[in-house]
């Protein structure tokens, strides 16, 4: 996923991982010899911020992002000629004149199609950071990432201790699609328990003992910081 950071001093364009403690307590507990965290591409270039999944901003930034698609929204009213934009951006130009983000439309398919191509950004999921949160870049970071409508959960074993980002709502199928095809073409059943209660336990053959395993399908949505096994035709 891709993070946009707006005008915000001390963040570098490229990889960051997202530190995530929980992984490294799943790496004591089953004597995985490395971590995975899950990484973000983090964009600083003002110009490419529309390619963002999310956008990471102060608080004293939003009249800013306000404006810029004010901006726009006013140019395109001005321009356009089709009867479906113009409605569309109506609504944003009472949203935007509120100084409200257009995150808050609720938009049809059709519309988000409409506007896939523009560079409009507060479409997007936005989180208005205080400046003293910047004291602790890794920790904004995270905190953008689930804005932005991400959740984490978990593998751990013999090769190592793995965090995989899936967007949030995400089916059990569709996340074992994240880990890799084939898992996901032979999809039986997925095990899964919470990190609370697996820690809780102190192993997964504990959680076992315990009756706190679920056995779900493919339909079963998944919750941020669940630890999942999946069984599948191989």
């Amino acid at each position: 996923m891709k993070i946009g950071v707006y005008n915000i001093e001390g963040f570098s364009a490229g990889k960051a991982n997202l530190t995530d403690p929980r992984v490294e307590e799943l790496k004591k507990m089953f004597n995985s010899p490395k971590t995975v965290y899950i990484q973000v591409e983090i964009i600083v270039d003002g110009n490419k911020l529309v390619e963002a999944d999310g956008i990471l901003a102060l608080e004293n930034s939003k009249l800013d992002l306000v404006l810029q698609d004010l901006e726009f929204v006013e140019s395109r009213l001005e321009r356009s000629s089709d009867d479906a934009e113009k409605q569309l951006f109506s609504r944003f130009k009472e949203l935007l004149d509120k100084e409200r983000f257009l995150s808050e439309a609720v938009l049809t398919d059709a519309e988000k199609q409409l506007i896939s191509g523009y560079p409009l950004l507060t479409v997007k999921p936005i989180y208005l950071a205080k400046q003293e949160e910047l004291a602790d870049k890794g920790k904004v970071l995270v905190s953008a990432y689930y804005q932005a409508g991400f959740i984490s959960f978990f593998t751990a074993g013999d090769k190592d201790a793995h965090a995989w980002s899936v967007k949030r709502g995400a089916t059990a199928w569709e996340a074992s699609g994240a880990i890799h095809s084939d898992i996901q073409k032979g999809f039986i059943r997925a095990e899964v328990i919470s990190f609370q209660e697996l820690t809780a336990d102190g192993s997964l053959s504990k959680a076992r003992s315990n009756n706190h395993i679920k056995l779900e399908t493919k339909e079963y949505i998944v919750n941020d910081g669940e630890y999942l096994v999946f069984r599948c035709n191989k």
